[in-house]
Parts: structure tokens; C-alpha cells; sequence
């Protein structure tokens, strides 16, 4: 797992790098992400493990692999992680808004009772 893992991050897509440039080194508000994170069998795009939160990154494969997709999820959250999914072409197309719902998401998971607040840029 920890090579094929270590491939993934090597071979990243281009939504998965420019996402990647902007989680990287706690540039959202000081959160620590991991980049092909294992959680079990299964290797996460991103991890916010301070927050329990998982980032998927889609392409077009995966409409074919909902199924998958859903018993992953199950898994996941099963293990106490939260589970967002974006689109490649939203992480390429809408980059802001992506971070936005992400840190929305990371911040409410790491303090549950702190309101969900803009994406300090």
C-alpha cells in the first residue's frame, strides 16, 4: 500500500497538484493535510486527520465506480472521518470555492461549535 500510495502522489492528476499547492504546508488557516493518506485499505486523496475530514478528488471514472465509491464512503465515515467529493473540473474550474467548502468543513470538524466562517485568502 505505502508504494502504491507513494505512485498516486508521483502520478497526480492536474486537479490533484493544484489542489495540493494550496492545502500544502497549513496554507488553510493552519491546517495539517495529508496527500494520499491510507485510512484502512483504502488511500484518501486528502486527509485532515486533526479535523477527521476527508477531500476526494473525481475525474469522469469515477461515475462509472458509484458503488465503490459509496462502500468507501460508508467505510470512511465509519472510522469517524467526514467525506467531501469535488469534481476535477470544479477543483480546476472553481478553485476558491472548493477551499471555501473544505475549510468550512475542517474548521467545523476540528471545533464543533465554531461557526463556519469565509476562507481567509
Amino acid at each position: 500500500m505505502r508504494r502504491y500510495a507513494r505512485s498516486l502522489r508521483t502520478n497526480q492528476t492536474d486537479a490533484e497538484r493544484l489542489l495540493w499547492s494550496r492545502l500544502r504546508r497549513r496554507q488553510l488557516a493552519g491546517f495539517k493535510f495529508r496527500r494520499q493518506h491510507q485510512v484502512g485499505l483504502y488511500i484518501c486523496d486528502f486527509a485532515c486527520v486533526e479535523a477527521l475530514e476527508v477531500v476526494e478528488l473525481d475525474g469522469s471514472q469515477h461515475a462509472e465506480n458509484l458503488e465503490y465509491d459509496l462502500r468507501r464512503d460508508r467505510f470512511l465515515r465509519s472510522a469517524g472521518f467526514e467525506v467531501l467529493r469535488f469534481w476535477n473540473g470544479d477543483v480546476l474550474g472553481r478553485t476558491e470555492d472548493v477551499l471555501d467548502t473544505i475549510y468550512a468543513l475542517v474548521r467545523q470538524g476540528s471545533d464543533p461549535s465554531a461557526p463556519a466562517g469565509h476562507l481567509p485568502i
